[in-house]
């Protein structure tokens, strides 16, 4: 769904000024926000999107060059164009440091309406052809998760075809073809896999690289990895040393991702016949891995080699997408962890993963299951929270938007626990959903999670969690929801 209202600021000492500027700016579509200080501006900043801010330089307290600096500093702020109005002298100098201080225009008391309206209207139209290239970006991303996860069931019916027609077959020649197309329905998996893996990343903003946390062995992982690839190198000598104690809490099945994609990459475009050696350290807070192969990564490659699809523009000969490192650098990321490489001609290369000790999440079936409902309308989303908090010890249910939601909460089941809900759906959206919970006494009572890249748009009486979504921040606001509910009131 497509923003309606652009937000614009408006920042000016004086009153007689702000009511000009918006009898001459505000139309429908906008919506304006005014401040008289810097202090409240920087206020408004934080709870609100602009797509443009006007800021008077001559303020006391705090100058509007000085409040733009503050913006630039700020992520949140620092693209948000700035035009300056001044009564002052036409000083050079003073334009100089309005554009230094990241002014995309600057123009003098008297302000012409029309030209003042035009510029304006250039970065709100800007502005709506941001939100939607997103939109169309999203759109775009969701067909590409849809279209590969249908792909799969009739990927798995020729895989399973070709098994059976292999125990048929006598023919060297008819084999040697089956099992070439095997091997090609195998490649395009893992390419099917990669792109859902992309689409996981891009729309639930990293859910879904770990979907439950259980205790493991870093050491044995990887030299389960080392096992399975020795043998499609046979000339290559893998040697895995490990010490300190390895064992953290994680996804073993994504982990295990990583430390053969890293062992397989270093097998693929290492120096042929030299050594890959993987080493193991179990530090005192966190668990450091290392993967060495001789050779060097061209230095021009280097500041993108995370990027996706960097892989398969850089190797003419590559068989994927180019997005192994990149979902590897998204898996150890969602286990609050850190992948980095270094590589040179004389050193070789050597990619480092450093993963923080963690533990597990603690089961609540020993008490009554809490009950969580999850409102998304992605589907892979809701499968991937249904895994973790069913593999923590909760009871799941889910619903594709906000009116499928408030049909199962009225419908006389027992109500969730704990609601989380994403703000952008079809049908019925977070915020209307959420304004009919509160409506009603019994729906009002129920906690209520909004995760969004958005905070502003949230409503006020919500726990936000901005995205991108740590699964274990998510996890443990419910239990502290849960906690904070299940307290006894003082009377």
């Amino acid at each position: 769904m497509i923003q309606d209202q652009i937000k614009f600021l408006l920042v000016d000492d004086t009153e007689e000024n702000l009511v000009a500027l918006e009898a001459l700016l505000r139309r429908e579509g906008l919506e304006l926000l005014t401040a008289r200080s810097g202090s409240q501006a920087l206020e408004l900043l934080l709870a609100h999107d602009v797509a443009l801010a006007i800021l008077d330089v001559q303020m006391p307290e705090m100058s509007g060059f000085e409040l733009a600096e503050l913006m630039r500093g700020s992520e949140r702020t620092k693209h948000v164009p700035i035009i300056f109005l001044t009564a002052g002298a036409r000083d050079p100098q003073r334009v100089f440091q309005g554009y230094e201080a990241g002014a995309v225009d600057f123009l003098f008391k008297p302000i012409e309406p029309h030209a003042l309206k035009s510029k304006a209207d250039v970065f709100f139209q800007l502005h709506r052809q941001k939100i939607e290239l997103a939109h169309n970006l999203r759109m775009n991303e969701m067909f590409v998760g849809i279209l590969g996860h249908d792909l799969r069931n009739p990927l798995a019916s020729i895989v399973t075809g070709a098994g059976l027609l292999e125990r048929h077959l006598v023919g060297e020649v008819p084999l040697r073809t089956l099992r070439r197309m095997v091997s090609s329905a195998g490649r395009m998996k893992d390419m099917i896999e990669q792109m859902l893996d992309l689409t996981r990343a891009r729309l639930g903003s990293g859910l879904g690289f770990v979907r439950a946390r259980r205790e493991l062995d870093v050491a044995e992982l990887v030299a389960r990895a080392a096992d399975e690839l020795r043998p499609t190198a046979p000339d290559r000598l893998v040697t895995v040393t490990t010490s300190g104690l390895c064992r953290t809490a994680g996804d073993p099945t994504r982990l295990l991702q990583v430390f053969s994609n890293l062992l397989s990459n270093a097998l693929c475009h290492g120096v042929p016949g030299t050594p890959v050696s993987v080493t193991v350290d179990g530090l005192p807070n966190e668990i450091v891995l290392v993967v060495r192969n001789q050779g060097a990564i061209p230095p021009d490659l280097l500041p993108t080699i995370f990027d996706p699809f960097r892989g398969a523009r850089a190797s003419s000969g590559s068989q994927g997408l180019g997005l192994g490192l990149f979902i590897s650098q998204q898996i150890v990321a969602a286990h609050n962890g850190t992948i980095a490489v270094d590589s040179g001609p004389q050193t070789g290369t050597a990619f480092s993963v450093r993963l923080p000790r963690m533990t597990a999440i603690e089961r609540s079936r020993n008490q009554r299951s809490q009950r969580i409902l999850v409102v998304e309308d992605d589907e892979s989303i809701r499968d991937w929270l249904r895994e973790a908090f069913e593999d923590a010890g909760y009871e799941m249910e889910t619903a594709a938007n906000g009116q499928e939601a408030l049909d199962r909460l009225t419908d006389g089941s027992p109500h969730p626990d704990v609601a989380i809900l994403d703000l952008v759906m079809p049908v019925l959206d977070g915020n209307r959903l959420y304004q009919a919970m509160q409506a009603d006494p019994a729906l009002a009572r129920i906690p209520v999670i909004v995760a969004t890249s958005s905070p502003s748009r949230a409503p006020s009486g919500v726990l936000i969690l901005p995205k991108p979504v740590n699964l274990d921040r998510l996890l443990e606001a419910v239990a502290a929801l849960w906690r904070e509910k299940a307290e006894p009131q003082p009377e």
